[in-house]
């Protein structure tokens, strides 16, 4: 079994990276090959283009747009399951993840009533948001990605880690961010986090079996 794990977060190391990384462990752990994407690392790619390239019966169901994303959605179409992670940036997922969602669902829409989906081969999908914002602050804006996700990609489950530490030490910046409290942040870190990997771990492995 092949899992694509897509990380559309630039911190190596930080909180995206580390869900990621420890919900792959666990599929792994399953019995799963996973092939892992760091958008922030391909050569350069841009969202849809809006060519209809897509909708062409030859290429149905494929974007044809040839950069750096071609090679992760040519293994999402042939994967067994997909995780996908984005930090929040600016009350939305960032730019790299919104160009693979563009394109990965743009490719499987039909336009028709009567089928508005061309995927045959649907997929499971864990869908991982980390953000510095209290949980649930973003409830709606990730059911309508997990709804979207479901429709056009495979039934969607969604992790969220909120509250996040952004930095080792706040204290050693020339910024004054009071809207935040270190201590509180760095506690959570220490505790709560541990715990969120564990889950991202324990999801993983639970996406394998989702995928048999």
């Amino acid at each position: 079994m092949k899992i694509v794990a897509a990380n559309a977060g630039p911190r190596k190391g930080w909180n995206t990276d580390t869900i990621i990384t420890e919900a792959s462990k666990g599929a792994e752990a399953a019995g799963a090959e996973v092939e892992r994407f760091d958008l922030f690392r391909l050569e350069k790619f841009t969202g849809c283009i809006s060519c209809f390239g897509c909708k062409k019966e030859k290429f149905k169901g494929q974007c044809i747009c040839r950069d750096g994303l071609k090679p992760v959605l040519d293994a999402i179409r042939e994967a067994d399951a997909l995780i996908i992670g984005s930090p929040n940036y600016l009350s939305d997922l960032t730019s790299s993840f919104r160009a693979l969602y563009e394109r990965l669902i743009f490719q499987n829409l039909t336009y028709n009533k009567e089928n508005p989906c061309c995927n045959t081969h649907p997929i499971p999908v864990l869908l991982v948001m980390t953000s510095n914002a209290p949980e649930g602050m973003y409830d709606g804006l990730l059911k309508n990605y997990q709804q979207v996700l479901s429709s056009f990609v495979g039934p969607t489950e969604v992790f969220v880690s909120g509250d996040t530490l952004q930095l080792k030490d706040y204290s050693k910046t020339d910024w004054e961010w009071t809207l935040f409290d270190p201590d509180a942040k760095q506690k959570r870190h220490d505790t709560v986090f541990p715990e969120e990997c564990r889950k991202a771990f324990e999801m993983g492995e639970r996406l394998v079996s989702r995928a048999k």
